[in-house]
């Protein structure tokens, strides 16, 4: 009975309203349209607006740091920090940094390397994986052959 008290108006932060809920995903924080998850151990029906600001600036700050490295001359191609580490993303697909390589100091040019090498990977891999669907088909109708 107590979700019945939710979505609820926290106050105002930046002349925009926070409100508590809950949702699809769990329970979370509305702030200029933006959303920020509450964590397990808070209370969407205790939270304070205090504790929501913290929040808020929390994601910001997150969202602020995802993005290490832009380039200029190529502004498809990005350095950022993901869940399970820093990767490239360029058109539209992401790639592995080396554990070796620091994503601060990554050039272009190697990043653009870094790309083109496990392009070719999975370029390899799919054509092999293609091959060899067709040398067992082509096996398996000879045995039957017989």
């Amino acid at each position: 009975m107590d979700l019945f008290k939710l979505p609820r108006t926290l106050g105002d932060y930046e002349e925009k309203t926070v409100v508590a809920s809950v949702g699809r995903f769990g329970p979370y924080i509305r702030h200029d349209s933006k959303f920020v998850s509450i964590p397990k151990d808070i209370d969407p029906l205790e939270i304070s607006l205090d504790e929501a600001i913290r929040l808020i600036e929390d994601k910001r700050l997150q969202e602020k740091n995802r993005i290490i490295q832009t380039f200029a001359e190529e502004p498809e191609l990005e350095i950022s920090n993901g869940r399970y580490g820093p990767y490239i993303a360029y058109k539209g697909s992401n790639y592995k940094i080396p554990k070796t390589k620091d994503p601060k100091a990554l050039t272009l040019e190697e990043a653009l390397e870094l790309v083109n090498s496990q392009e070719q990977k999975t370029t390899k891999k799919s054509s092999s994986a293609k091959t060899a669907k067709t040398t067992t088909k082509k096996t398996a109708a000879k045995k039957g052959t017989k």
